[in-house]
């Protein structure tokens, strides 16, 4: 051992600025690509959860803000709760058809 250095210390830095403080939020690791309704190829899902059928669409490459405002618009046609979780839109109940008719006259395209 050239340097007496300590690998490590026991004690508190509070007497520090560094001491304390706060990290930024980290961003998703993927940048976010935002596309037209038309370039996207969406894929309807259903799963079953506690029971009860949950519709799933996605994904979306939209803003945060335009894609709240597509959920909302989507749950007011469909009559059903529903919310917007990362790039995908999750409602209740079993809607994929009425869900695909709905994003179809906002222009969006699905696969298959």
């Amino acid at each position: 051992m050239a340097d007496n250095k300590a690998l490590f210390s026991i004690g508190s830095a509070l007497d520090r600025e560094e001491g304390w403080s706060f990290e930024e939020e980290k961003s998703s690791s993927k940048p976010t690509e935002i596309k037209l309704p038309s370039k996207h190829f969406l894929v309807l899902k259903m799963e079953k959860r506690q029971g009860k059928p949950v519709s799933i669409v996605g994904p979306f490459f939209l803003e945060k803000e335009a894609l709240t405002k597509l959920c909302s618009l989507v749950k007011k046609k469909l009559g059903s709760g529903g919310t917007c979780k990362e790039e995908w839109m999750e409602f209740q109940g079993e809607c994929r058809e009425k869900l695909k008719s709905i994003l179809m006259a906002e222009e969006f395209r699905f696969k298959g």
